[in-house]
């Protein structure tokens, strides 16, 4: 009878993991076969995936009807993010075009020792995080060219990834204007002020850590040599096809105060992308009177056919041409099909019980203070990897605990902290989920190439560990 017991449980269990295991499977032969994340069919994985966990929820008495509204209700939530990926696209080839980002790639030649580049780019990014709140911005904006420029000076480019991640993580993780800095608390039952000042306590040894780690590397890296000669051949290159005059530089500051003054994700890449075009329009005439000779096209066609299908800017010099390439919205089709299909299995690991049978198994081991904060941190990590989504891993985990730490005596602040330190930053380790997909299609990696480098997202959730392990800064409730 125990037997029997027991193997219905091992059947249960291995049943509610079902999904999961043949996800990461697919995906494991998916980089086995195309040696790339970003190159197999993770969309068909995902949805065979949800197809397997469909059959086990029916069977086990859930009704098709409420598996597919969990399936809308899942793609509906990442309306938002798939608006923004949609506008970025645009935003991105509209800023070469206009010269913006040529102008950013110019200029930080000249100024950028290559020898401090990686901790330089670390920081610069981490100051453009925190004063716009948004890790994607960061990456689509000064990101593209910092990653540019690496390429030039011979530096890893999976090295310069993981520092510009590093370096936009912190932001989007500190900044008052972050929408994880705000969600976290608010699901906590924490408040914002004393979320962010109880974060620092972890967040600032770990931006620490992996500046010194930037630091370090920098200093023995050996670049590739790039002669005088070559990097004349290239600024000239840039410079002889756009204009690059300082006050390119006007627009990116105006963004950034429109995001400091609350103006909607949305709106304030909107307007970012459509006066780019008038910049384009404005200043670097001379380059589209030469694309409308070469395309057959007139201005209108050539602006649009930037927002829509990338920038189509021949230059004789094939390194300049590269790293001016980009797709426009079209080129973000890809990674929207990934959302969704991503976000459709989040909806049948959600509205099939699957989630909820592993909540449970999760609680069931945590007691101790200890015990709590780490199965907060691994719940995090866990939903990053099902879910796909970076905001669920810090919604259901913080709904999940947020009655079990003030009965354990911890004040909300420690909840917030943690789904923070493990769910906001490790999004973007996991190749399926979107911050991954994103970041991977902006800055032209396999995330496999920067995931090693990504030192502060790697080292957060480790740092929120030990401090629960040595009971540091765990905050108790006032009696």
């Amino acid at each position: 009878m125990k037997k029997t017991i027991l193997s219905e449980g091992i059947t249960k269990n291995f049943l509610t993991f079902l999904p999961i295991i043949s996800l990461i499977s697919m995906l494991l032969i998916n980089l086995i076969t195309f040696e790339n994340t970003m190159s197999g069919p993770n969309q068909i994985a995902l949805l065979i995936s949800a197809g397997i966990g469909c059959i086990i929820a029916y069977n086990r008495g859930e009704s098709i009807k409420k598996i597919l509204h969990g399936m809308i209700d899942s793609v509906h939530s990442s309306s938002n993010a798939i608006i923004i990926l949609l506008i970025i696209g645009g935003l991105t080839s509209s800023w070469i075009l206009s010269g913006i980002v040529p102008a950013m790639i110019y200029y930080g030649i000249e100024l950028i020792n290559p020898k401090y580049f990686l901790l330089t780019t670390c920081i610069i990014c981490a100051i453009v995080s925190i004063s716009t709140g948004s890790s994607w911005t960061t990456a689509a904006t000064i990101g593209i060219a910092l990653i540019s420029i690496s390429e030039l000076l011979g530096i890893p480019k999976g090295l310069v990834a993981g520092a510009i991640i590093s370096g936009a993580y912190f932001g989007d993780k500190m900044s008052p204007l972050s929408e994880t800095t705000n969600l976290a608390p608010s699901v906590s039952g924490s408040n914002l002020i004393e979320h962010i000042k109880y974060m620092t306590h972890t967040t600032i040894p770990t931006i620490f850590i992996t500046l010194i780690l930037f630091f370090l590397i920098g200093l023995n890296s050996k670049q590739q040599s790039v002669s005088f000669d070559e990097m004349n051949m290239f600024l000239e290159a840039i410079k002889s096809k756009f204009y690059i005059g300082i006050e390119l530089f006007i627009l990116p500051l105006i963004v950034i105060a429109l995001i400091y003054n609350r103006v909607s994700a949305q709106k304030t890449l909107l307007i970012g992308m459509m006066s780019g075009l008038v910049i384009a329009y404005l200043l670097q005439k001379e380059l589209i009177q030469e694309i409308n000779l070469y395309t057959d096209s007139n201005t209108f066609i050539t602006l649009a056919k930037t927002i829509l299908t990338g920038t189509n800017i021949q230059i004789e010099h094939e390194a300049v041409n590269n790293l001016l390439s980009k797709h426009g919205v079209f080129g973000m089709l890809w990674i929207i099909l990934l959302v969704i299909t991503a976000m459709v299995f989040g909806g049948v690991m959600h509205k099939g019980g699957f989630l909820k049978e592993i909540t449970s198994l999760i609680l069931s081991k945590a007691s101790s203070h200890i015990q709590i904060i780490q199965s907060t941190a691994g719940a995090c990590l866990f939903f990053n990897i099902t879910a796909c989504d970076q905001y669920l891993a810090i919604v259901i985990p913080g709904r999940m605990f947020k009655e079990i730490y003030p009965e354990h005596n911890l004040h909300p602040t420690n909840l917030s902290r943690t789904i923070e330190d493990a769910g906001t930053v490790t999004s973007v380790l996991v190749p399926w989920n979107s911050c991954a997909a994103y970041h991977a299609e902006i800055l032209s990696i396999n995330p496999v190439a920067y995931l090693p480098y990504c030192f502060f997202n790697i080292i957060s959730p480790f740092m929120t560990l030990a401090f629960a392990y040595f009971n540091i800064r765990i905050k108790k409730n006032e009696k």
